[in-house]
């Protein structure tokens, strides 16, 4: 089969390198003529240094020529350019999300998985998610992942065309559940990455992401995903490679957003989710208070010192 990778980026090259890898031809739809020429030539991503292209791994910059038979489109593209992105794209059979992110229209959270059908008008999506940092994925360093979509033969086709002796592909039928987690679980790591600014201390971060685990698992259930998704490796796994991990960009963000420091343009799920997240949350009426400290920390300058002394005195409860 051919798969078409929309997005040159460090994620995008990653996904191309595990198929490359086993012999599946990968067309790697990259933004620009230039970017695809630099990549034809180096047959290497600079945001993945010491990562080669397999000789399956074909970049280009024509959509025509990316999707031209493509079984497969994997959808590998930061959330704020995904509708864009896809608007101008010729359509192909079925869609892989590896976008991890929310957007909240009209009174309601959308998950990439709902963008790309609603742009596309193509119903076979499906959703890719883990613990999987791009560094360590495109060097074929041992990883998992779990694909879930509403048709069945769909996901058991992503896991059979993805699985590797290096890159283990599990299946569930929970999609909303994949996304939800994918997506919140950044929320929690720019948290982390706050308590790591700040230098709080190990027992401080266990326990936020423990807390933090619970509190994304109660809105993904109260969303209609199931509970036990979260402590799979869409939402724990995710958790904990995000959350601590030197290549994690959201847990970076958090503490560079204690310190004072600027972001340097780089892209981070975590903080559009967080908005996403918070604007629900407000709408609704419903209690998150590690997302809205976030929040308030990220987007309304509150003193860090002063959110985490109101999250330390809410009212005791049972765990």
């Amino acid at each position: 089969m051919k798969v078409a990778v929309i997005g040159a980026g460090a994620w995008g090259t990653a996904l191309g390198v595990v198929l490359g890898a086993k012999g599946v031809p990968v067309a790697l739809l990259a933004r620009t003529k230039e970017q695809a020429e630099m990549l034809a030539r180096t047959r290497e991503n600079p945001r993945l240094p010491g990562v080669f292209l397999p000789p399956y791994v074909r970049p280009t910059a024509d959509p025509e020529a990316a999707l031209l038979d493509a079984e497969l489109a994997v959808v590998a593209l930061p959330s704020r350019a995904l509708k864009e992105a896809l608007a101008g794209l010729p359509k192909a059979p079925a869609y892989l999300s590896a976008t991890k992110g929310l957007w909240f229209e009209r009174g309601g959270l959308k998950r990439p998985s709902e963008v790309i059908a609603e742009v596309t008008g193509i119903s076979r999506v499906a959703a890719l998610s883990g613990p999987n940092h791009a560094e360590e994925v495109g060097r074929l360093l041992p990883a998992a992942a779990v694909v879930a979509s509403l048709d069945p033969a769909l996901s058991r086709r992503v896991q059979e065309v993805f699985s590797s002796p290096v890159f283990r592909v599990y299946t569930r039928s929970d999609l909303k559940g994949v996304e939800l987690a994918g997506a919140l679980k950044n929320v929690v790591a720019l948290a982390a990455g706050m308590v790591d600014g700040l230098a709080l201390g190990d027992n401080a971060k266990a326990a936020l992401l423990t807390r933090g685990l619970a509190e994304i698992a109660r809105f993904g259930e109260a969303q209609g995903a199931r509970r036990e998704t979260f402590y799979g490796l869409a939402g724990l796994g995710d958790l904990v490679a995000t959350a601590t991990s030197r290549h994690s960009r959201n847990r970076w963000a958090g503490e560079r957003i204690v310190r004072g420091e600027p972001l340097e343009g780089r892209t981070v799920e975590g903080l559009p989710t967080t908005e996403a997240v918070h604007a629900w949350a407000m709408e609704a009426g419903v209690d998150l208070p590690i997302v809205r400290a976030v929040y308030r920390v990220a987007f309304e300058r509150a003193d860090p010192a002063h959110v985490l002394t109101e999250l330390m005195s809410r009212e005791p409860k049972e765990e």
